[in-house]
């Protein structure tokens, strides 16, 4: 059920040019150019266990056993380098057993790289893979490590990897500044099509992405190391790369499906989307509403490119049956439209309206996530009577100018 989840036939690929062409990496075309922009320097890695190269050799490795490269340290995002730990949970420095290089925690005490952290590198490598929804931390924590670097006369280098969701789809609410945070840190749609090599080099070209100084940013040294053989129309599986867990939830390519289309739904309101089961956030659920009931709900909405069909599943060992998240048209799909209909239906079947019941505290997260705080105050006076279709035709005016603006910062042609 995963696999018919990504519906290939219907992503608006071509996936027999596509799969004639060789995806190499950032870190692969860094290494055929022999390590050149880091001779000489004292290398420090962010980087966690989706840093592979095209063979599956992590980052980590290919650094460390090369003897043109200096790694003296390594450091880690949210879920560490290792990706084990839990998500919200901070993670603490340690020394990388396997290099005995100091690894620093870039999600524990600190959020930025220390001057002391950054005293002991000239260049800082990036290798993360992100997976194209704004509030995946990984771009939070590579901005604020540019932006460190950027105020302490450290290169940045950034080793680009694909937008598994492809460079065509954009679409979501926008993100208010008063709400930008660590799960929003760019003022980008939701699914903002780029991968994390242009939202660098959106950071060093646009003024005010960074929080920095015109003159710091312009002095600020940074390299993107470009893929070879990605375009924008292509979605993962297309090129033919192995994925690798980002994070304890992002196991497959299901899950990145699934976490902009019910990530936002599932924030408040009672919807759970299957975290913790083998299909995280495909599985829809709500409190003394049956898997059936939910599934003719929703599908009585008509929302395009989803279907809502009924599933067994294995959650502790024993059989239940859940609402499962069916894409049928990724071309016609707005991945954030579910989350809309979901919070309508919450407020439908908790007449207490959960939105306006929530603590500022909640409504702060909820507004956090989802950049747009209009949808809450529709919630709180309308409920069950969200207008969607006026959101959506607002996100969609908003993400048009945004495909035209972007445009300028792209590394790749469709």
């Amino acid at each position: 059920m995963a696999t018919a989840g990504l519906c290939l036939s219907s992503q608006g690929v071509d996936a027999a040019s596509a799969s004639s062409k060789r995806v190499y990496l950032g870190i692969d075309m860094l290494a055929k150019e022999n390590f050149r922009s880091l001779r000489g320097n004292r290398i420090g890695l962010l980087t966690h266990p989706a840093g592979v190269n095209r063979y599956g050799i992590p980052t980590i490795d290919v650094l460390f056993k090369s003897p043109i490269v200096n790694l003296v340290a390594l450091f880690g995002p949210e879920h560490g380098i290792y990706g084990n730990e839990k998500a919200n949970v901070p993670v603490l420095d340690k020394i990388d057993p396997r290099t005995q290089l100091p690894v620093y925690s870039l999600y524990g005490k600190y959020r930025r790289p220390t001057p002391e952290m950054l005293a002991k590198i000239d260049t800082m490598v990036i290798d993360l893979q992100d997976i194209g929804a704004r509030s995946y931390t990984y771009v939070s924590c590579m901005r604020y490590v540019m932006e460190e670097c950027f105020k302490y006369g450290k290169q940045v280098v950034v080793l680009d990897r694909p937008n598994p969701l492809g460079g065509l789809k954009i679409d979501g609410p926008f993100l208010e500044k008063e709400w930008m945070s660590y799960v929003g840190s760019f003022q980008v749609p939701y699914v903002h099509g780029m991968t994390i090599g242009e939202l660098a080099n959106m950071s060093r070209l646009k003024a005010g992405v960074l929080q920095l100084s015109d003159n710091l940013r312009w002095r600020g040294k940074l390299k993107i190391v470009r893929m070879s053989g990605w375009s924008r129309g292509m979605m993962w599986n297309s090129t033919k790369l192995n994925w690798i867990p980002t994070s304890p939830a992002i196991r497959d390519l299901s899950a990145v499906l699934g976490y902009p289309m019910t990530g936002l739904g599932a924030q408040l309101g009672g919807f759970s989307h299957g975290y913790g089961t083998r299909l995280p956030f495909r599985l829809i659920r709500y409190p003394q509403k049956s898997p059936e009931e939910i599934s003719r709900a929703l599908s009585a909405r008509r929302i395009r490119g989803l279907a809502f069909p009924v599933v067994p599943v294995s959650v502790n060992g024993k059989s239940q049956r859940s609402t499962y998240v069916q894409v049928t048209n990724w071309n016609a799909l707005r991945p954030t439209e579910l989350s809309l209909h979901m919070m309508a239906l919450a407020c439908e079947w908790d007449r207490s309206n959960p939105f306006a019941a929530a603590t500022d505290s909640i409504k702060g997260l909820f507004n956090k996530h989802v950049g747009d705080s209009m949808v809450l105050d529709y919630l709180i006076q309308r409920g069950a009577n969200l207008p969607i279709q006026t959101l959506l035709a607002d996100w969609d005016r908003y993400c048009q100018n945004f495909r035209r603006e972007s445009a300028k910062y792209h590394l790749y042609r469709t």
